[in-house]
């Protein structure tokens, strides 16, 4: 007789199918207290407890039940191995065939519950039954997804056996589930620790991408088992299927608004922000960062951190977006946005919560700390002091520009940027380019922000020239600072360092 070994924390319609197939095929089934009682309750007959086959009970509250070599000798003894067989058998065990095990789900208490209580959803039996599985999968289907049950069912069905191809992808995703579940209780214990000696991901799938990048690449993307971050909980409400490029841009935008307590509206394009504004109301907010770059915002990513009226849905419909972010949709606005067959309307509520990130380099991985907000701290060094006004103006480009790729110079006028230039291989070109398409708005008092210091004075002679720029922050630092602050108090610019810089490459 053929033998399964069940032990399962989710019961649900689809587990009792599949073990009433293989009692069916006269299978026995052994299970643990908790799936024994559910199992015999639903009229599964051919099931005994696991306890009987030990002649043992559980003990420690549940923590003990499958620890024992009469289970670990079925599922671990190779078939084709003589002196196995006869071991098990002068011990009067039984080869175990297939091992269908879920754990306790720790993943889904991670926030839950208190370090006394979260312990006890740290699996121990199920895992070590699954690896034991997994490892002998030359003679032993292991199981740990429902989805799996149908794939098993049709080759028992139709060949009497699991087949090899089977039991080694089975296999492979036990040792998939179970290192993800480690790394999720790895990282639980080494919260306050950022840089631990081993570094673990444990990320599920949540959808495949229509393709990366690029056409020709293959994309999915994975959210974090165990960090309830922005992106890991957005419900798409209308749309297309997202692509790689919109999530990465969708991530930038939120992330852009998410800094700002008043209305607050943000343009992206290819990871980087295009135009950003802040309104007395949404309306107010989208219709500055429209004006700042409208030519950008064709086929662009556009996040605001409020609500979306059926006013601003009716603007928004004039326009071709890819993706749009909100908190939520008036009932009436979002009826106006699905007007459009293809446009994806994301809505997202959580905070920003990353604390690290992570870039991949050919056989290995950088990890830093996230850039933190920013402070407010500056030291005037010019003759030239700030006005409030461009005070305020100053500090909303500043957390525009930590989000504009290195070298990155924002320019803007109160709380609306005007030109945001970045990603040059030098900083006189960024400059230009965000004073030029300032300029083009023809607009008056001017602010200036960098990611970095000025190596040179040129950049301050720049923004002099365009006769608009009042007022500039930089980090400071360059062993030529003394020159710039000369040119700031010749040209009647006031000028302050923050001592940080921003760079993002």
């Amino acid at each position: 007789m053929k033998r399964a070994l069940i032990s399962v924390y989710e019961k649900n319609e689809e587990l009792f199918d599949f073990v009433f197939f293989l009692d069916k095929k006269e299978y026995q089934i052994i299970s643990t207290c908790g799936t024994y009682q559910y199992l015999k309750k639903n009229g599964i007959s051919n099931v005994i407890k696991i306890e009987n086959i030990i002649s043992f009970p559980e003990i420690l509250d549940g923590r003990i039940k499958t620890i024992h070599p009469s289970i670990y000798g079925g599922i671990l003894a190779n078939r084709s191995i003589d002196k196995h067989m006869k071991s098990i058998h002068f011990h009067g065990i039984n080869p175990i065939d297939i091992v269908l095990v879920n754990f306790y789900p720790f993943f889904d208490k991670f926030h839950k519950k208190s370090m006394n209580s979260i312990i006890e959803f740290i699996d121990i039996g199920g895992l070590s039954m699954l690896r034991a599985a997994a490892k002998n999968f030359f003679h032993v289907t292991p199981i740990t997804d429902k989805k799996d049950y149908i794939l098993v069912q049709n080759e028992i069905e139709n060949y009497g056996n699991t087949s090899l191809k089977l039991r080694k992808k089975l296999a492979g995703k036990v040792f998939n589930l179970t290192s993800a579940y480690d790394s999720a209780i790895s990282q639980y214990f080494l919260m306050e620790e950022n840089f631990p000696t081993y570094l673990h991901f444990s990320y599920e799938k949540k959808m495949n991408l229509r393709y990366g990048e690029n056409p020709h690449q293959e994309a999915a993307y994975y959210i974090s088992t165990i960090h309830n971050g922005a992106m890991c909980n957005f419900h798409q409400l209308h749309g297309k299927n997202l692509s790689f490029n919109n999530l990465r841009d969708m991530d930038i935008a939120w992330k852009v608004v998410s800094q700002f307590s008043e209305p607050a509206c943000c343009t992206v394009k290819h990871a980087t922000p295009c135009s950003v504004a802040l309104g007395k109301n949404v309306i107010d907010a989208f219709k500055k960062t429209y004006y700042a770059d409208s030519i950008s915002s064709f086929g662009g990513i556009m996040a605001v951190n409020v609500p979306i009226t059926k006013e601003l849905a009716n603007k928004m419909n004039n326009l071709f977006l890819e993706v749009i972010l909100s908190p939520s949709y008036e009932k009436n606005g979002l009826s106006i946005l699905k007007q459009k067959k293809n446009i994806r309307i994301i809505r997202i509520k959580n905070p920003i919560s990353d604390k690290l990130e992570y870039v991949k380099i050919d056989g290995g991985i950088l990890v830093q700390q996230v850039d933190p907000p920013l402070s407010y701290d500056y030291q005037i060094v010019t003759k030239k002091k700030f006005s409030d006004q461009e005070i305020r103006s100053l500090f909303f480009a500043q957390k525009v520009v930590k989000y504009v790729k290195s070298n990155a110079i924002v320019v803007a006028q109160g709380t609306q940027t005007l030109g945001i230039s970045g990603g040059q291989t030098n900083r006189i070109w960024a400059a230009r380019q965000a004073i030029e398409r300032a300029l083009e708005k023809r607009k008056e008092d001017l602010v200036l922000v960098s990611d970095a210091f000025f190596p040179f004075r040129d950049i301050v002679d720049e923004a002099a020239i365009s006769g608009k720029i009042r007022a500039i922050i930089q980090p400071g630092g360059s062993i030529r600072d003394k020159e710039s602050i000369k040119a700031c108090d010749e040209h009647g610019i006031a000028m302050a360092f923050t001592g940080k810089r921003h760079f993002k490459h």
